[in-house]
């Protein structure tokens, strides 16, 4: 009897085991792989805890720190440059004559070698100090020098360190060949007591779903007219396979002085502003307070824009809101008129 009924126990426990495991049935492969590639894309879609101010580039360390803003020469004799690959912005305005400089900027890059470094100018000032960028020139014109001794913006000059933070190249003759590099700024930032820890001010940027949405005009190329005599006249073309614009001076594409690494970039902002000749030099007072009409390309798109002085930041506006950058590098074009100076799409 208790034989029978240990052996009727045994098939009992038997047949419930069966049952259970018969009502968990395992996913099918497809399932699974479907389960893993949606938890792929969430953490794809997770975004980084910092973002760069200036670019809109997201980073998994610290964003934190001041910009720099070099007056980079473009005067032929000083083609190709050095660093201006890695600025975050470069503003691009007439010096005097027909000859553009950069103020170039930067904070998420810091390139070894930067310039040739050129001269200052009150408006350049003007924009560094929107970003509560430490400017870096070599020479000024004599408002310029009025507002840096001043300490109207914190900053180093090669008037003051030519031969010891700027070094003179040998390849090129002056004024072209003055040169700054990054950790010459940082001592030079050092030397004046200078702190290197505000981070600029913040533009705004697309999402990834703003980008894709981009609608404009075609504006896959656009030449920029800075006089008649076209020593600094430019163009932007735009590479679909890298998704930004390559830039030229003429036929010559802007390119690193040392690697040959193309100048790529993801915005161009063309605004037009007021320019006066203030002296018998051809020094100018450029307009960069009151606004006006623009362009903007981004993607192989064009659009009209408005601009605004947004507490020292040039921004584009489109009805009435300002509008988003795609995250990555943007250069700002300021000519004296869009009619006479801006073309698009031509060959």
């Amino acid at each position: 009897m208790n034989k029978w009924a240990i052996t009727l126990a045994a098939a009992l426990l038997l047949f419930t085991g069966c049952s259970k495991k018969e009502t968990v049935k395992p996913a099918p492969k497809e399932k699974a792989e479907e389960i893993v590639k949606e938890q792929e894309q969430v953490e794809e879609k997770q975004e980084s805890p910092y973002v760069y101010p200036l670019t809109g580039i997201q980073s998994e360390t610290s964003t934190d720190g001041r910009a720099i803003a070099v007056m980079v020469n473009n005067h032929p004799q000083a083609r190709p440059q050095s660093g201006l690959s890695k600025a975050d912005i470069v503003y691009e305005l007439i010096a005097e004559g027909d000859i553009t400089r950069f103020l170039a900027v930067f904070q998420s890059e810091k390139p070894e070698n930067i310039g040739p470094v050129r001269s200052a100018r009150p408006y350049y000032i003007e924009l560094a100090k929107g970003l509560n960028a430490f400017y870096v020139a070599h020479g000024y014109s004599e408002d310029a020098r009025q507002m840096l001794e001043s300490n109207y913006v914190d900053n180093i000059n090669g008037m003051v360190y030519d031969g010891t933070l700027f070094k003179r190249s040998s390849e090129r003759k002056a004024p072209h060949n003055s040169y700054i590099t990054y950790e010459n700024v940082l001592k030079g930032a050092e030397m004046k007591k200078y702190s290197m820890d505000q981070t600029p001010p913040s533009f705004t940027f697309l999402t990834d779903e703003e980008k894709q949405a981009l609608s404009g005009d075609q504006g896959t190329s656009v030449r920029i007219a800075y006089s008649n005599g076209g020593t600094s006249n430019c163009s932007y073309e735009f590479d679909p396979a890298a998704g930004k614009y390559k830039r030229f001076n003429g036929a010559e594409q802007t390119v690193e002085l040392d690697t040959n690494e193309p100048v790529l970039v993801d915005n161009v902002l063309i605004i037009e502003a007021s320019h006066k000749v203030v002296d018998s030099a051809g020094h100018l007072s450029i307009d960069l307070e009151s606004g006006g009409k623009g362009y903007l390309l981004q993607m192989g798109k064009i659009n009209e824009v408005n601009w605004m002085n947004k507490n020292g930041q040039i921004v584009p506006v489109i009805d009435g809101k300002e509008a988003g950058l795609v995250p990555g590098k943007t250069w700002v074009n300021v000519v004296k008129g869009l009619a006479q100076s801006v073309s698009f799409n031509a060959n």
